[in-house]
This record gives structure tokens, C-alpha cells and sequence, in this order.
């Protein structure tokens, strides 16, 4: 007979549907993560949330992280300052011909890709924007797209 306590009053293996609690991996006080934030919360129903450490913006699904990583010879490399978005298979590849461009560890064979971030002044908006935009129309449906478009409209 098992000896051991449960608190919660959770059946055996559910202690395991409760996941992992990651570190928080980005600094609240982040000016580029400001900007990215407010253009994908100008997005119809965007939310952010934090998963794996790090910001998402979702609807339904999510469509963009802020910061990721990349698995290099065996070794771990960070891009805390990079956006990672979902886009269409001929964006992507004329994207990952850019130097700051990457494919991101665990969703890169599912067609995201990561695009480092050159602080606020560098970086160019306008691009991170649209990346924003091709996201959130693959991720976001039917409803929310046509609510786009009417913004764009206005």
C-alpha cells in the first residue's frame, strides 16, 4: 500500500496533465516586445499569454512568440529579440534566405520561422507587421480574417 500523499486529490497520473512550469524568459520591461505587442493586439480578438517562458499571441490558435530558440551542434541558442510567425511555404523560404532569419526549434517542421528583431529603432514595423498579418489570417478564421479586412477598410 502507497504511502504517498495527494493534496490536490487528483487521480494518480494526473499530476502529469498539469505540465511543467517554465521560467518566465523575457523582461516586462522589453521596448521592442512593447511595440510587437501593440501591433498584434491591434489584431481582431488578439490576446497574449505566456507559454514556454515566453509571450503568444493567439485567437483560437496562436499565430506569433516573442523570443525562441535553435538547436546548433548540440547546444542550445537563444533569440530573445525575434518574432516567430506561421506563414505560407513561399514566404518562408524567401525569408530563410535572410541572415536573421531562422527556422525555430519544435515549430519550424510545422512552417514557422523566426526573424531577430534589431532593437526599436532598427527594426522595420512595417515588415513585422504584415509577418503579424500572414500569421494571424493562417491561424485565426473565417470570422476574425473578415474582421481584418474590414479594419483595413476603415
Amino acid at each position: 500500500m502507497s504511502t504517498h500523499v495527494n493534496p490536490l486529490g487528483l487521480r494518480p497520473d494526473a499530476i502529469y496533465d498539469l505540465g511543467v512550469a517554465h521560467p518566465q524568459m523575457f523582461d516586462d520591461d522589453d521596448p521592442v516586445l512593447a511595440r510587437g505587442k501593440e501591433l498584434a493586439l491591434a489584431l481582431p480578438d488578439a490576446a497574449m499569454k505566456v507559454s514556454h517562458g515566453h509571450p503568444a499571441f493567439y485567437t483560437t490558435k496562436v499565430f506569433a512568440y516573442y523570443g525562441g530558440s535553435v538547436k546548433d551542434g548540440g547546444e542550445w541558442v537563444a533569440h530573445d529579440s525575434c518574432v516567430m510567425v506561421l506563414l505560407d511555404p513561399v514566404d518562408r523560404e524567401a525569408l530563410l534566405g535572410e541572415e536573421r532569419c531562422f527556422v525555430p526549434a519544435y515549430l519550424g517542421p510545422s512552417g514557422w520561422v523566426g526573424v531577430d528583431l534589431d532593437g526599436v529603432a532598427g527594426t522595420d514595423w512595417d515588415e513585422v507587421a504584415e509577418l503579424l498579418d500572414a500569421s494571424y489570417r493562417l491561424t485565426a478564421g473565417v470570422r476574425r480574417v473578415a474582421a481584418l479586412d474590414r479594419q483595413g477598410e476603415s
